[in-house]
């Protein structure tokens, strides 16, 4: 499945039904009166957010939504059925805005929240509703309210417990299969990653979602390489893992260039709470092991851990101190308990 984090879609809300005009017409009944019924209400659009969905490639192929009309109301009172809703389901993660990209409408950051988007006209009253004193037959009767129509932008952020972070090559999707069941592409070039990838780690018995976004390099968030764009994608994610990897000549450098990157993009991204770890390092002897590591140390203000995927060397200290920061973080979000309803 392509992966596609954002989309336009054009939505419009059903029209009422128009009301009836009628008159009761039965055999040994002289005066029946007007009994035309009201029009069904238009059908609403809602957006929720469902499970088993990470992509919004189904907005690609299909961007005009439109909920039914509201049915016309008909004699002896009866009053039309109400139009039938669209939903568009999309991935926890979903951000919703007005046609200027800007304006937040919702967010739907868990599995079954739901938004109306865009409310169904009323229905028409029918000319029972005008009787009176002085118009005993009323020979009209209202149409229905027209629906409401917009533009709106779809924007998906992942949702993650941990972020990957680092330059290209640094071997992130590495670390990644190595981790999780995730498949991601790897090759001894840069950018081999081209979109997103979610795992799910798992050390000491405890879980957590990992996502893997593509490489950073300097000028990103004036849009070279690849660009910033994926940087939303990790907006969410409780702490980062940056791995700088043990190829690079100068470790300092590569580590000041995403934290600039990080800067540059804003949105708290370079306040998140961040693992260092200097990866690849089998390719290395103890010695320049040492030395890497003391430049890291330098640049970063923090000693790195030392890190290989391949070998599984330092894999499950980095995976615990992510899990560390992790759990923390969940204990301060979840609700606190409390025994009020035990006191009068």
């Amino acid at each position: 499945m392509k992966f596609l984090d954002q989309a336009k879609a054009y939505i419009r809300s059903g029209d009422g039904g128009a009301g009836s005009v009628s008159f009761r017409r039965e055999k040994f009944i002289e005066f029946g009166g007007p009994d035309g019924g009201d029009g069904g209400r238009g059908g609403d659009v809602w957006i929720e957010a469902v499970d088993g969905l990470n992509t919004l490639i189904d907005y690609r192929y299909q961007q005009h939504y439109k909920a039914r009309t509201g049915g016309h109301g008909m004699g002896r009172h009866r009053t039309g059925a109400k139009g039938a809703d669209v939903v568009l389901k999309v991935p926890a993660g979903t951000q919703v805005f007005e046609e200027d990209n800007e304006t937040l409408i919702c967010d739907l950051t868990e599995t079954g929240q739901r938004f109306r988007l865009a409310k169904g006209g009323n229905g028409g009253f029918g000319n029972m509703h005008f009787k009176s004193s002085t118009n005993q037959a009323p020979r009209h009767a209202n149409p229905g309210l027209p629906g409401e129509e917009r533009t709106i932008w779809l924007r998906l952020k992942l949702i993650a417990d941990a972020g990957l972070v680092g330059l290209p090559n640094a071997g992130k999707s590495t670390f990644l299969a190595a981790v999780t069941r995730a498949r991601p592409k790897i090759a001894d070039y840069p950018f081999t990653t081209l979109h997103p990838g979610l795992g799910v780690a798992r050390v000491d018995a405890r879980e957590f979602v990992l996502a893997d976004i593509p490489g950073l390099i300097e000028g990103a968030h004036e849009g070279v390489g690849i660009g910033d764009r994926f940087l939303g994608h990790v907006e969410r994610t409780r702490v980062l893992l940056h791995l700088v990897s043990s190829q690079e000549e100068d470790a300092g450098e590569a580590y000041r260039t995403v934290r600039h990157e990080l800067e540059a993009y804003g949105h708290d991204l370079a306040g998140k709470p961040e693992i260092l770890a200097l990866s690849q390092i089998d390719i290395l002897d103890q010695q320049a092991r040492k030395e890497k590591a003391a430049a890291l140390k330098k640049a970063a203000g923090k000693a790195p851990l030392l890190l290989s995927a391949v070998t599984g060397e330092g894999v499950e200290a980095v995976l615990r101190a992510l899990m560390e920061v992790i759990g923390t973080a969940r204990a301060a979000e979840a609700p606190e308990k409390s025994d009020d309803r035990w006191q009068k």
